[in-house]
């Protein structure tokens, strides 16, 4: 482990552009649990990808909202932190150009100092009315249970990627995996398409180096250079 600490070190300290993809891995070690681990029939016979589809959404917002609320209801507290990881990335912007990709909706990233963040999936952090487009923080949402927009009280939609949405930022987020010069996988299982083809695309059409620091196996693991199985608190407090 000591051997490929050093390494990653080196790797860090040689690149002058970085670009993070970071996974619910990153934010777990805040305390906040990965949504995806609830699996099977959710309640009221209506299965957890469902709840949080764009389909369900449009037919039943008044249903959707309370289940979405509960589904989320850590990240929707707010009463969380950037960890050592977030606050890892976020320093080295004061002597890098740092790019990072993530999966998290939770606004860790951006709370920690970073400034150049893909938000994936979205933020669980806004709002925004699908009538007349006005937008809303996460405040006004917690108000009511069922949020409406002030303007035409039309029930708002959150700015999370739902089951059927379109995903944000991908050419963005690609253009920048592949234009920097060291690319780190931080808590991704990369189990999630089609943000997972990223780190293939990186390895296909550059010579760049390739670290993945997450606790289990991935899928991809043989296409990165350097491969760490720890926890990022653990790696961390050792860089």
């Amino acid at each position: 482990m000591e051997t490929k600490i050093k390494q990653l070190q080196q790797l860090i300290k040689k690149a002058d552009k970085i670009c993070f993809f970071t996974g619910a891995g990153i934010s777990t070690e805040s305390g906040i649990p990965d949504f995806r681990s609830q699996n099977g029939l959710y309640k009221q016979n209506i299965s957890f990808a469902d709840v949080i589809s764009k389909r369900f959404y449009d037919r039943s917002p008044e249903k959707f909202w309370p289940l979405f609320k509960e589904i989320f209801y850590l990240k929707m507290l707010h009463q969380y932190a950037p960890n050592r990881g977030h606050q890892l990335i976020a320093n080295l912007e004061k002597s890098k150009v740092i790019h990072v990709i993530t999966q998290n909706i939770d606004g860790l990233h951006q709370e920690a100092g970073s400034t150049n963040v893909y938000e994936i999936h979205g933020t669980i952090k806004k709002a925004h009315c699908p009538s007349c487009g006005s937008q809303f923080d996460l405040a006004y949402m917690n108000k009511t249970a069922l949020p409406a927009c002030e303007a035409c009280t039309h029930l708002l939609k959150p700015n999370v990627v739902l089951f059927g949405d379109e995903i944000h930022q991908f050419e963005q987020a690609a253009e920048a995996a592949l234009q920097s010069d060291l690319f780190v996988v931080m808590g991704s299982s990369l189990e999630v398409t089609p943000i997972n083809q990223i780190p293939l695309l990186v390895s296909k059409h550059t010579q760049i180096p390739m670290v993945m620091i997450n606790k289990e196996v991935t899928q991809y693991d043989d296409v990165f250079d350097l491969v760490i199985h720890d926890s990022i608190g653990g790696v961390v407090s050792r860089l």
